[in-house]
């Protein structure tokens, strides 16, 4: 009413008006680092966590300021990725592929299943979207083959979840199961996959077991290593193929791409130079600030 209308007047000609906030309503993609692959015939890495805002969900508002941004690592040899954040948003990594034997851990997608051994219980892959959000951040991993026969002639880990599709049970006779697809967006003004699973590893030569796309890395089989999750995509690294162990794959960094409506995009800057920010969209590739002017 008049009243509030008068004493806001009457603070203004007073000098104490509060400093305007820039309030900017930001679209987000947030993926977290993917994990590692197992050892010795081990399943693929799980991709790590997806979370998007674009197209049509929820946007973050952010007001005037400096705001840290943290891309998560890859994980290592049998690790789990590090997680991703931007303000309220923290995409999970990825899960660790299992070793000889064990199961994959939960994480933003799951690692697959190691295989079994000497008729132990079949390994199985670890849950995705852990800890669960709506809508879902991943998926879970394949399960590793428990050999019926003989201890040495089924062999072959469990696919890597992605945030698009679960990773693929490894198949008889020696075949490690694929990693899950990832999911395309196009925050970035075209569409990229991210956050693929790795492929499980396998004791046979053939064809290596594929990572999903969305950079996954690709299965290790006999002599032949497995390959690491594309950096900046958040994929899972393959798993390791048959003894004496191959090489197993480390799993790709995470990344971090918000864009801001066109009125406010002069207003904000990142930090440091490798981030990179055009026409409004801000990638961050490596942990650093997102900083809003006035």
């Amino acid at each position: 009413g008049m009243w509030s209308m008068k004493s806001q007047f009457s603070a203004v000609q007073q000098g104490t008006w509060p400093e305007f906030l820039v309030d900017v309503d930001f679209d987000y993609l947030v993926v977290a680092g993917g994990g590692g692959g197992g050892c010795n015939i081990g399943g693929g890495g799980g991709a790590g966590g997806y979370r998007t805002s674009f197209p049509g969900g929820t946007k973050i508002t952010l007001s005037t300021g400096v705001h840290s941004i943290t891309v998560g690592a890859g994980g290592g040899v049998v690790a789990s990725g590090s997680p991703s954040t931007f303000s309220t948003i923290t995409s999970a990594g990825g899960g660790e592929g299992g070793n000889l034997q064990d199961n994959g851990t939960p994480g933003g997608s799951g690692g697959g299943g190691g295989t079994a051994y000497l008729g132990g219980a079949r390994p199985s892959g670890g849950s995705g979207n852990t800890p669960p959000v709506s809508p879902p951040q991943g998926n879970s991993g394949g399960q590793g083959i428990a050999p019926p026969g003989a201890p040495n002639s089924v062999l072959a880990g469990g696919g890597g979840g992605g945030a698009g599709a679960a990773g693929t049970d490894g198949v008889n006779p020696n075949n490690g199961g694929p990693g899950g697809a990832g999911l395309a967006n196009s925050i970035s003004g075209s569409p990229v996959f991210y956050a693929g699973g790795g492929g499980g590893g396998q004791y046979e030569p053939g064809p290596a077991p594929s990572g999903g796309s969305g950079g996954g890395g690709g299965g290790g089989i006999e002599f032949c290593n497995a390959t690491p999750g594309t950096s900046n995509t958040g994929g899972g690294g393959g798993g390791g193929g048959s003894t004496p162990p191959t090489g197993i794959g480390t799993g790709g960094s995470g990344i971090i791409i918000i864009q801001a409506p066109a009125p406010q995009a002069p207003l904000i800057t990142v930090a440091p130079g490798t981030n990179t920010i055009s026409c409004g969209v801000a990638t961050f590739t490596v942990s650093g600030t997102l900083t809003i002017s006035k």
